[in-house]
């Protein structure tokens, strides 16, 4: 029962990493794994963002990002583009976390899972 148990726990923290929302900024749109648009109005948005102070306060692809401080502690990277129709994903910020989620469920999967072109932080060897 107890195997059973860890087994179950250990599966949950596993999967909820692969979908946290440590995002990171790049400089070159060849470098994002996916480009955003940043809308005035959250009736215009995709996904409508909250910015939390924390890492341990990042969301499973429901609108609550962290932005690391290096692309490596990333999930996802992201580029702004300048206009609406160079994005993926349009997004607008809100003020108060409840706010926060996905209003085009089907743009959801740029989101989900870790990008393979870049190693996880668990794949890379200690030192």
């Amino acid at each position: 029962m107890k195997q059973l148990l860890f087994a179950a726990l250990f599966f949950l923290l596993v999967s909820s990493a692969l979908y946290a929302q440590r995002i990171f900024p790049v400089k070159y749109e060849s470098q994002a794994d996916v480009k955003i648009f940043v809308a005035d109005y959250e009736s215009e948005a995709d996904l409508s963002v909250f910015k939390v102070d924390y890492e341990s306060q990042a969301g499973k692809n429901d609108g609550r990002w962290f932005f690391t401080d290096y692309e490596s502690q990333a999930d996802k990277t992201i580029f702004f583009v300048k206009y609406k129709s160079q994005a993926d994903v349009v997004i607008f910020y809100v003020k108060y976390e409840s706010q926060a989620g996905w209003r085009t469920e089907d743009k959801k999967h740029f989101f989900e899972g870790e990008d393979a072109s870049r190693p996880s932080p668990k794949d890379t060897p200690q030192t």
